[in-house]
């Protein structure tokens, strides 16, 4: 026997497809209202503006009220608008700033310094930055009228002892570079007002000695390894600014009110479960940034509305943060990956000056998002 043919009237199979095609649309229109409707989006079109702001080498620092990215608005044209504005004022600046007392240097065509330099003796700041210099020479001591020195972003590996012969250096700022150690002698800059550590990733202490830098108002020693905060930073009594986050603390030592003059304290990416009952004797603490996936205790007046203080509990995004190549894109170093981490929180903290209150808590985006 053979096969059984059914055949239908062409205009009951039209009218089958038909039904299916109203079907099909009635559910793509549910689905897109849903969509609408859904988190989801929000957050896909936010992701997509902070790639896009990436790409283009721009801080996401425009916010709505509940802590999102405003991208109910193209705000990109905007801050590019702002920023090159930005960088005409930091070119006029700049212009202001070479004068005989300064130096600059920059590019990664420098190896070293040049050697003229060591002539120069009258300089009274260095600015060196993005090049491969890793060592800084031991006549850096000739230089007595030094105030600032800011290195960021090279690949120095140590600081010669002789830095501690600046007995006028009021800002030094190694980060993003390859330090493993602080000499003790930098203890005897007794004029230190800023330190900027961060960033070198294999640093986890600080000497003793700096304990007698007693006119430091901020220190930066985040992404790095410290298991706890130094014993010389508990001592620094007029200390304003402390920025420990991305390392490894398990706790806060009791005496942390020590820092009685402390008014920002930066502690998110860390392994926290608790915060010691001693905070609520720091007075002036006006800004304190922590990460709430792990902690389980903390003094409820931290969150007390009536105290100026803005308690900002970060809550680490649930998306994968590996990064892999795609094509020619070479994989992002750690060091990128935290300073742009660094660079997106400073851009949170400014936006944070400016509101009222903050959110009990905020969804802190992936820096190592696939892009």
């Amino acid at each position: 026997m053979g096969h059984k043919v059914v055949v239908f009237d062409i205009s009951v199979i039209r009218a089958l497809w038909e039904t299916r095609v109203r079907k099909h649309k009635a559910r793509q229109k549910k689905e897109e209202e849903r969509l609408e409707k859904s988190a989801l989006e929000k957050i896909k079109e936010e992701w997509n503006f902070v790639a896009e702001c990436r790409r283009k080498g721009i801080p996401q620092a425009e916010y709505c009220k509940n802590g999102f990215i405003d991208t109910s608005v193209r705000l990109l044209e905007r801050i590019e608008k702002n920023t090159l504005t930005r960088q005409s004022l930091l070119s006029k600046d700049s212009s202001k700033r070479s004068s005989r007392f300064v130096f600059e240097l920059s590019g990664d065509h420098w190896k070293e310094l040049p050697d003229s330099l060591k002539e120069q003796t009258h300089l009274r700041e260095w600015h060196i930055s993005n090049t491969l210099i890793q060592i800084i020479p031991t006549y850096i001591e000739l230089f007595q009228a030094m105030r600032v020195l800011d290195l960021p972003k090279n690949q120095i590996s140590h600081l010669p002892a002789e830095i501690g012969c600046l007995k006028n250096l009021r800002e030094l700022n190694v980060s993003f570079n390859h330090l493993k150690s602080i000499p003790p002698e930098l203890g005897d800059c007794e004029n230190l007002e800023r330190l900027d550590c961060s960033g070198n990733l294999e640093l986890t202490e600080l000497p003793f000695e700096l304990s007698n830098l007693k006119q430091v108002t901020f220190v930066d020693i985040s992404a790095n390894k410290f298991p706890s905060v130094p014993i010389c930073v508990l001592r620094m009594s007029n200390l304003q600014w402390l920025d420990i986050s991305n390392n490894n603390l398990n706790d806060l030592p009791q005496d942390i009110d020590r820092l009685e003059e402390l008014q920002s304290f930066l502690l998110y990416k860390n392994r926290l479960t608790y915060l010691p009952h001693s905070m609520l004797n720091l007075k002036k603490l006006t800004l304190l940034v922590v990460s709430g996936d792990h902690l389980v205790e903390l003094p409820t007046a931290l969150c007390d509305s009536s105290t100026p203080l803005k308690f900002v509990s970060l809550m680490d995004n649930p998306i994968d943060n590996t990064q892999c190549q795609d094509g020619d894109e070479i994989m992002e170093s750690e060091q990128d990956r935290r300073h742009f981490d660094k660079e997106f929180m400073k851009a949170y903290i400014e936006d944070l000056k400016e509101r009222e209150s903050v959110p009990s808590y905020t969804t802190k985006v992936s820096f190592s998002l696939q892009l």
